[in-house]
Parts: structure tokens; sequence; C-alpha cells
């Protein structure tokens, strides 16, 4: 026999400041993507408190793999990065290192022409000899290869 009474539904006991922290988390992550840290830090700094910004996170519904691979996005928009050093960044700004793993993976770079595009950024506003730019690029993080794929790309 089929139970006919309806269905009740969940009680929604978040608090008025959690409900805000909420609105104001997906009207981030609607224009710009944040790590789980980041997006509790900047919540935080909105004045909401630990409890809220977190209850914020956990419900957002944000995909944390994606929210790296749209950040690392915006980094490789206006500046070249190696892969370590993307990835370096992405953990500097909260993600896991799963999730900046994730989205070094997936975000499409070709790392020698990252390696070009941070050559010609020193020769914009330094001089260099071939050797002093490929160790510049190798302490970036970009490797031997890229490196000079990087500096023959512009010139040397």
């Amino acid at each position: 026999m089929i139970d006919s009474e309806p269905a009740v539904p969940p009680v929604d006991d978040a608090t008025l400041g959690e409900k805000n922290a909420l609105a104001t988390a997906n009207t981030y992550l609607s224009f710009s993507a944040f790590s789980a840290q980041g997006l509790i830090d900047q919540l935080e700094f909105e004045g909401y408190t630990t409890q809220e910004a977190q209850y914020a996170v956990a419900k957002c519904g944000a995909d944390w793999n994606e929210q790296a691979l749209k950040k690392a996005g915006s980094y490789l928009d206006y500046s070249a990065f190696s892969y370590s050093g993307l990835f370096d960044q992405l953990s500097y700004e909260g993600f896991l290192p799963e999730q900046a793993q994730y989205a070094v993976d997936n975000c499409g770079a070709d790392w020698k022409e990252q390696a070009a595009k941070k050559a010609q950024a020193y020769l914009d506003f330094s001089s260099f000899s071939r050797e002093g730019l490929i160790d510049q690029l190798l302490y970036e993080g970009f490797t031997q290869e890229q490196a000079e794929y990087g500096v023959t790309s512009v010139g040397y």
C-alpha cells in the first residue's frame, strides 16, 4: 500500500547570516573563480563569520576542480606560466593539490608557447643574455626544452 501522506520538505534551519553568505558566495562565483578557502576568506573579508562563510561554501554547489580550471584560464589570459608555476599559483590561491593538478592538466596550455611569452615579457622590461634568459625560465619552472624554445622564439 502506498503512503498517501505528502512528503515533508526538509527544514531549512540556516540563519539569516548563513543565507546571506550563501547568496554572496553565489554572486562571487557567477563572475569569478575561487578556491573553497579563497571564497571563505572573501566572505570573511565581507564581514561574515567563519561559520557563515563555511556554510556558504558547503552549500554553494561549486565544483572546485572547475573553479581551479577557470582560475588557471584567467591567469593564462594575462600572464605566462610554466606548468609548475601555474600549479604553485593555484596552490597559493588555496586550491587543494588535486584541484590545482586537475587545472594544470586540463587548461590546454602549450607550455613551449608559455615559455616564449614569458621570455618576451622579460625582454620587454630588461636585457638578458641567451643563457641568462634560459636560466630565468628554468628558475620559473620551465623545462630545458621549453626554455630553449622560448628564447629561440624571441630571437635568440
